[in-house]
């Protein structure tokens, strides 16, 4: 069963919904069967490539919330990801445009890599506080997940990957998705969100179940009971 995913690796729901997702499948009897996709998607196309301006404030403005608000938000955000595992350092995140980080994702996939490379990538973000889009940044936490390094440079140093990135946001779009994560199990059964672990594991069924229909196979003649008729 395929499970494609629309991430951007800036959202901080997005690790979220990765960890509920991850523990959702821990307990599911299938899940040796399932393939997970990584898709792309941008929250912000217009981002400049680095962004200087704190977190607290860019969400403050961008919200129009006084910014001790935004810290609030984020430290409860904080909470939550603690909550799963997950160590964040909102106030000190540093943004950038992520189409590039994109392409590289794509290539990760190709590879076998993808999950990996996602999970580095925000690792990186939130609790690392790296600038990820930084082309040094990147090359470097790739190889770490066994990408070579050499072919993420060519990626980088070209257009690779640009329409496939651009396909995926399309994709989104038509399914109906302003946001992500966004979460497509076996083509059918759509989770919006960081949902909680149980509506993932809910979600896991009814797609398996979809993708998997019983076969029934019918009983000879007087070979089966019905009711109170019984041919004994």
């Amino acid at each position: 069963m395929k499970i494609d995913i629309w991430s951007d690796i800036v959202c901080p729901f997005c690790y979220i919904g990765k960890r509920h997702l991850e523990l959702a499948l821990e307990q599911f009897p299938h899940r040796d069967q399932v393939e997970i996709s990584w898709r792309s998607f941008q929250l912000d196309p217009s981002a400049p490539e680095v962004t200087t301006e704190p977190s607290s404030q860019m969400l403050a403005r961008k919200y129009g919330m006084p910014v001790e608000q935004a810290l609030a938000n984020q430290r409860a955000l904080e909470q939550q990801a603690a909550g799963v595992g997950l160590e964040y350092h909102l106030e000190t995140t540093r943004t950038g445009n992520t189409f590039d980080i994109h392409r590289v994702l794509h290539l990760a996939n190709e590879e076998g890599l993808g999950d990996a490379a996602q999970d580095r990538f925000m690792r990186a973000h939130f609790s690392d506080n790296e600038q990820v889009n930084d082309p040094d940044v990147l090359v470097r936490l790739a190889g770490e997940v066994g990408l070579d390094e050499t072919r993420v440079q060519q990626v980088l140093a070209g257009d690779e990957y640009a329409d496939a990135v651009r396909a995926d946001i399309a994709q989104a779009g038509a399914y109906g998705a302003r946001g992500v994560p966004f979460f497509v199990l076996a083509e059918a059964v759509g989770v919006s969100g960081a949902q909680p672990i149980e509506v993932f594991t809910r979600a896991l069924e009814q797609a398996w179940a979809t993708a998997n229909p019983l076969q029934m196979v019918s009983a000879a003649d007087g070979a089966n009971c019905e009711g109170d008729a019984c041919a004994v």
